[in-house]
């Protein structure tokens, strides 16, 4: 007989546990605990033949509760929570109890009831958390986090070693945690944005130290991501689909200050899916000329082979250069170690204590070509030089269309970055590539990233409010191409804006379309150089703040895309301005307020 909640008076944790432990006793110590159950309650003593029964029925369940292992990430872009997910099948693999969460959704009520937690996390801005982990942070960095001694725990943390404060927010956690007693499982692995190979090897890492404390051994455990990799689609992250461009338009006027790419690409036949609010990765190439302008400054030949990762591929070092690694994005990590392998006195003073400021003003506008010309001359072998250089990054834009609408294709938005430094022009890697190099007909290599943090509300009849200047406007062409396929019903208000009307009126006659049938309720658009003073789209909200704070009690969903820094920050501080102003909020009360949004994803943002 199976004991259930409904037929016994034990709870469902204890049900769980009696079911585990009862078909592992042999008929003697059944008959034995039914025996000790009954002698317990009058008093009897417990013998010492007894007792060893009753230790082994404990190891029993001692080794049932260390195959449960909790899995919170906090992700802004979706890297976190498609590693998370991965580590997830891994270890379901290998017979562990998964419990996968959002740090968003985690009630924290029951982190002291965990023994086993893995974290993976994100880290945006300057060190910010990302949105969904906001919740979790507050708690365990707050007063009210309380002491974990039985806690074991391990961190992946995710960054970009260009930026001051590099996986801060794992590397808080990571501290954090120690403070309230808890002991790690395995160190903390720090990643930067070409996450792959150190992701698998933490994997590796965790699943073998959580073998070992259950006394077993797992071939997985070698395996990393891999193992769940063959369950994924065919093309991925790391084995990107190769997509015909079939259109690539400027999409800005005559005269305008901006160049915005509308890119369409073929993805037949890759089996890739994508929902509205996800984005595309694409793996770009350098400039052939910064390429050839960097071998001639160190005299090496193009043709020589180099490894190229750490299996140990080999590639024509300019075809390496051109493809795998990255030559124009300087960091503190990647000088440091450049000075150990120069004698140039000056470098190593640049990287020495002391000298950050002095050291991130020079990173600034500059490459690595830059370094090679101010640092001259240089005696180190090629391979120890290309060795320190990190992979070129993907680069993830939020993609401008619907699959419904576009079978087998995907629409970008991207704008072109140019700019003059340091008597040098220079032009984005990825944008720079496809305003003067990528054909129609060419391939770019690509992948889908699913961003489960942006999505359109599962009931077609909620208020949507979007929220996209500039190149941010990519998702929402996604989110009204969408709706306009399904049929939905539900209010939409879009706030757009830009340099001017004539030149920069991103997808002007679609919205204007969406506006006439329906699809668009409302749109309010803000050209900052076509007035004295510049308007900007929090300003359009403001002049609507009592209309857009009707919305919000009608249950309306907010979404943001564009710039984090200035835009998202702007539009943040309007929302709590509106708040304020037409419901009567006090400060405390307007925050909290968007936080509930956010938990409850009323407030989603896109942003970079």
């Amino acid at each position: 007989m199976t004991l259930e909640v409904i037929n016994s008076p034990f709870n469902e944790q204890q049900v769980e546990l009696l079911n585990q432990l009862l078909p592992a006793l042999t008929e003697t110590q059944q008959i034995w605990l039914g025996g000790y159950l009954s002698a317990r309650q009058i008093g009897q003593q417990i013998t010492e033949s007894s007792s060893t029964a009753v230790l082994e029925a404990q190891e029993i369940v001692k080794k049932v509760s260390t195959k449960e292992v909790t899995i919170l990430f906090g992700s802004q872009t979706g890297n976190s929570q498609a590693l998370a997910g991965k580590l997830a099948k891994n270890l379901k693999a290998e017979n562990f109890n998964v419990t996968l969460a959002s740090m968003g959704d985690f009630k924290t009520n029951t982190l002291k009831k965990i023994d086993k937690l893995l974290i993976v996390v994100s880290t945006q801005g300057e060190g910010d958390p990302p949105d969904t982990a906001l919740p979790f942070y507050e708690f365990l960095l707050g007063k009210r986090a309380p002491k974990l001694e039985n806690l074991q725990y391990s961190v992946l943390a995710l960054g970009d070693s260009s930026y001051d404060y590099f996986c801060h927010t794992g590397k808080e956690f990571d501290e954090r945690l120690l403070e309230l007693g808890a002991q790690r499982l395995s160190p903390r692995v720090d990643c930067d944005l070409d996450f792959d190979e150190q992701a698998e090897e933490w994997f590796a890492t965790v699943l073998l130290e959580l073998n070992e404390i259950q006394g077993s051994k797992s071939a997985a455990s070698q395996q990393g991501i891999t193992s769940s990799e063959t369950e994924e689609a065919e093309y991925s992250r790391t084995n990107p689909f190769q997509a015909e461009i079939l259109e690539n338009l400027n999409l800005n006027g005559r005269g305008s200050n901006k160049e915005t790419r509308h890119i369409e690409l073929s993805l037949e036949g890759s089996n890739l899916q994508f929902e509205p609010g996800d984005s595309l990765g694409i793996y770009p190439q350098n400039d052939p000329k910064l390429v050839d302008a960097l071998i001639a400054e160190l005299g090496w030949n193009g043709e020589d082979p180099v490894v190229v990762n750490k299996i140990g591929t080999f590639r024509p070092l300019r075809e390496a250069l051109l493809a795998n690694f990255d030559i124009t994005v300087l960091t503190k990590p990647l000088l440091q170690k450049i000075a150990t392998l120069s004698t140039n006195i000056a470098l190593k003073e640049l990287v020495a204590t002391g000298q950050e400021q002095n050291l991130k003003d020079y990173m600034y506008g500059r490459d690595l070509l830059d370094v090679v010309r101010d640092f001259a001359p240089w005696e180190v072998p090629m391979h120890e030089f290309i060795a320190i250089l990190r992979k070129i990054p993907a680069r993830l834009y939020s993609i401008a269309s619907s699959l419904k609408a576009n079978p087998d294709e995907v629409h970008l938005t991207i704008g072109t970055v140019r700019y003059e430094a340091h008597g040098r022009q220079r032009l984005g890697v990825s944008s720079g590539e496809l305003a003067l190099r990528a054909q129609p007909g060419d391939h770019l290599s690509v992948y889908v990233q699913s961003n489960q943090n942006f999505r359109l509300p599962a009931n077609p009849d909620t208020p949507m409010i979007m929220i996209g200047p500039g190149t941010g406007i990519a998702p929402f062409r996604a989110f009204l191409e969408e709706r306009e396929e399904i049929g939905a019903k539900g209010k939409t208000w879009l706030f757009f804006g830009d340099q001017h009307y004539v030149t920069d009126f991103l997808y002007q006659t679609e919205w204007q379309r969406w506006a006439k049938e329906g699809v668009l309720t409302q749109i309010d658009i803000a050209f900052s150089r076509d007035t004295d003073d510049k308007v900007y789209v929090q300003h359009r909200m403001l002049e609507k703040s009592q209309e857009l704070f009707e919305w919000l009690e009608e249950g309306a969903v907010i979404y943001v895309c564009g710039d984090e820094k200035h835009m998202a920050a702007d539009v943040h501080d309007t929302l709590e301005t509106i708040l304020q102003d037409e419901g009567g909020l006090n400060a405390k009360e307007a925050a909290d307020y968007l936080t509930e949004m956010q938990q409850q994803k009323r407030y989603q943002r896109d942003v970079y």
